[in-house]
């Protein structure tokens, strides 16, 4: 069974970092996009980060530049997404997720068909 396990969420203050993981089980996303979304209460699954399909390239959402960065280690199948200088505006629940087609790079929320559970993160000001 395929499954995206998110962990690293919490409670923050605002200037505060936090450091979200995503584990892959199940079977590799070598040659598939993999990236973070969010989504706020009341509001669409928006695009916070992803790595292009082959893992060479990082793209970010002009909200969060500058202050969020994607890595990833696959030996150990997982994606960080590690979060700098948070504002309460990123309060969400966030979600890892892979691309349904191998060699595509997107940041379409309709493009990524493996998800996992989400994490909360709440930024108090």
């Amino acid at each position: 069974q395929v499954q995206l396990v998110e962990s690293g969420g919490g409670l923050v203050q605002a200037g505060g970092s936090l450091r979200l993981s995503c584990v892959a089980s199940g079977r590799t996303f070598t040659n598939y996009a993999m990236g973070w979304f969010r989504q706020a209460p009341g509001k669409e699954r928006v695009f916070v980060s992803a790595f292009s399909w082959s893992g060479g390239r990082t793209f970010y959402a002009d909200s969060v530049k500058g202050r969020f960065s994607i890595s990833r280690d696959d030996a150990k199948n997982t994606v960080y997404l590690q979060m700098n200088n948070l504002k309460p505006e990123d309060t969400a629940v966030y979600y890892c997720a892979a691309a349904s087609m191998r060699w595509k790079t997107t940041d379409r929320v309709t493009d990524f068909g493996t998800w996992g559970q989400g994490t909360q993160v709440t930024v108090s000001s």
